[in-house]
């Protein structure tokens, strides 16, 4: 006799598939399905075969084909598995209760699609409640059936022997360890199928939150900049507004007591010039505020060229494989561009780690040319068709224009992803 079922309550039902929702099946799932369904047809057809030589389970005499169409109805319908799991279960349970009855079905290869076809209800199904009355179904199906299996050979005790008087004569022994085995095999298939289906539905809630930490890093980061202009703008307004509107008085006094006197004319176009020099030394001092953000931090003990090879070392050893390589003789270049370009290779580096898929390699090239040195650095990744700039980017182009030079990014015709940076380096500059 094959594995039967029992009654079991039924978990708690969950939310709206909404609520639930786990990550779709992909095409390799798919695929899977089909070659799964297609190696048990196989089994299950060397089982008929197998079976009929060993004579371990007859079929009927006049089973002919019977037990082939059998083999196939209880397991090529699990190429479908997750696309419709509910129609998969039910059309297997039927074909095996059918199957079984007439006793033109393998009993072997079946019972293993009967629990996958089972699982994969708990499994894959967003829709709980439909997925717990499905089963609940199914499960009763298989206890009544049993049931009538089991009375049906109670009154038959000819074909039990030797029959022994008592409860637990051989017969009813052995329809308890059917029952305790079904007991075993239905309800581990029904918890190991919601353990699957909230297991899948906490990494999918994982990615959403990742996404959306992402996408809340982002727009802190953007309110930053957003901020930073402000303050910028502010204090332009401050410099620019007060040293202009002053000098703009002191020249109008100037003119008016030009003619008369001459002395206190000459005070205040002194005073008009001081005035333009703090505003100018104002505006350098905040331009240079712009230019080195973090330079405080940005010394030429930890952040110069030098570094290079480190760096390349550390982005090998957090699973990104990158080469170093320099070309020509070093220059001495000043410490912004030190620092600067430091910078630069390390976002492209962090870009490509992030961003070009796990199995991307990256090379970085520093050129020393006779006046100039330029920094490149490509890796083998893909590349996110429709992509748009991001701060990061924007920060190396703002990186690269302080320094004086130019720099271009983008995809390669070979593949992968360039960041190339060139700065001049006028002969005599001082490190």
């Amino acid at each position: 006799m094959a594995l039967l079922t029992r009654e079991s309550p039924a978990p708690a039902l969950r939310a709206a598939p909404d609520a639930t929702a786990r990550e779709r099946p992909t095409a390799r799932d798919l695929r899977t399905d089909v070659l799964l369904a297609s190696g048990l047809f196989v089994s299950a057809v060397l089982s008929v075969a197998l079976n009929a030589v060993s004579q371990m389970f007859a079929f009927r005499d006049d089973a002919g084909a019977w037990p082939l169409l059998f083999a196939a109805l209880t397991t090529l319908p699990l190429a479908m598995r997750r696309r419709y799991p509910i129609a998969v279960a039910v059309l297997i349970s039927a074909a095996y209760f059918a199957g079984v009855s007439f006793e033109m079905a393998e009993l072997y290869v079946s019972q293993v699609t009967m629990f996958i076809a089972f699982y994969t209800v708990g499994a894959w199904m967003d829709d709980r409640r439909r997925a717990a009355i499905g089963r609940l179904l199914i499960m009763t199906g298989m206890f009544v059936w049993m049931l009538v299996t089991t009375y049906l050979g109670a009154v038959q005790p000819e074909e039990h022997t030797p029959e022994f008087a008592g409860a637990f004569s051989p017969y009813v022994a052995y329809m308890l360890i059917l029952w305790l085995v079904n007991v075993a095999y239905f309800g581990g298939a029904y918890y190991m199928g919601d353990r699957a289906h909230a297991a899948a539905r906490d990494r999918e809630a994982l990615r959403r939150r990742t996404r959306e930490l992402e996408e809340e890093r982002e727009m802190s980061a953007a309110q930053a900049v957003t901020l930073d202009r402000i303050r910028i703008a502010r204090e332009l307004h401050d410099v620019v507004a007060h040293h202009v509107s002053a000098m703009g008085v002191q020249a109008g006094a100037a003119r008016t007591v030009l003619d008369r006197d001459p002395d206190a004319a000459r005070s205040i176009l002194t005073s008009v010039e001081q005035s333009a020099r703090s505003a100018i030394d104002e505006l350098h001092l905040l331009l240079d505020t712009l230019r080195a953000p973090g330079g405080v931090d940005e010394t030429a003990s930890t952040l110069r060229l030098e570094g290079l090879a480190e760096l390349a070392h550390e982005m090998t050893a957090a699973g990104t494989p990158t080469s170093f390589t320099v070309v020509g003789e070093p220059l001495e270049v000043p410490e912004t561009i030190h620092v600067n370009l430091y910078r630069i290779a390390q976002e492209a580096l962090t870009n490509a780690r992030r961003h070009a898929g796990p199995d991307v390699t990256a090379d970085m090239r520093l050129r020393y040319d006779r006046d100039a040195v330029e920094l490149e650095v490509t890796n083998t990744g893909r590349v996110r068709p429709g992509a748009r700039a991001g701060l990061g980017q924007l920060g190396m182009r703002e990186r690269a224009i302080a320094s004086g030079g130019s720099l271009e990014f983008g995809p390669r015709d070979r593949g992968g992803y360039l960041v190339r940076v060139r700065v001049p380096v006028p002969r005599g500059d001082a490190s």
